[in-house]
């Protein structure tokens, strides 16, 4: 992941998200990185590989929810928007994230 954000050039947003939505956002993300820190303790302890797996997979269950909300909501503003205004690029910009949404 870390090398992911090094590589991409970080954009503002087209339109701003939504207070709600940066809020429910925010709130899912706190918890994930409950999550992360609660796995970090279970392999300091030994933990039975089998649960830390089980842990691992909540936490991508976890975050593939923040991206489809997020996802959604880009799609319906900053795509919108940029395809309303003739810039049709967008499209293809979109695409390569799902290809990498969906690679996961």
């Amino acid at each position: 992941m870390h090398h992911f954000i090094e590589d991409t050039v970080m954009q503002h947003t087209v339109t701003p998200h939504p207070d709600k939505l940066k809020q429910n956002l925010k709130q899912r993300l706190a918890r994930i990185e409950g999550q992360v820190r609660g796995l970090q303790r279970m392999i300091e302890n030994d933990t039975y590989c089998d649960d830390v797996l089980n842990q691992i997979a909540s936490v991508q269950a976890a975050l593939t929810g923040v991206a489809r909300k997020l996802l959604t909501q880009h799609m319906h503003s900053c795509v919108k928007q940029r395809i309303q205004s003739g810039d049709e690029s967008v499209l293809d910009e979109l695409d390569t994230t799902i290809e990498r949404l969906l690679k996961r």
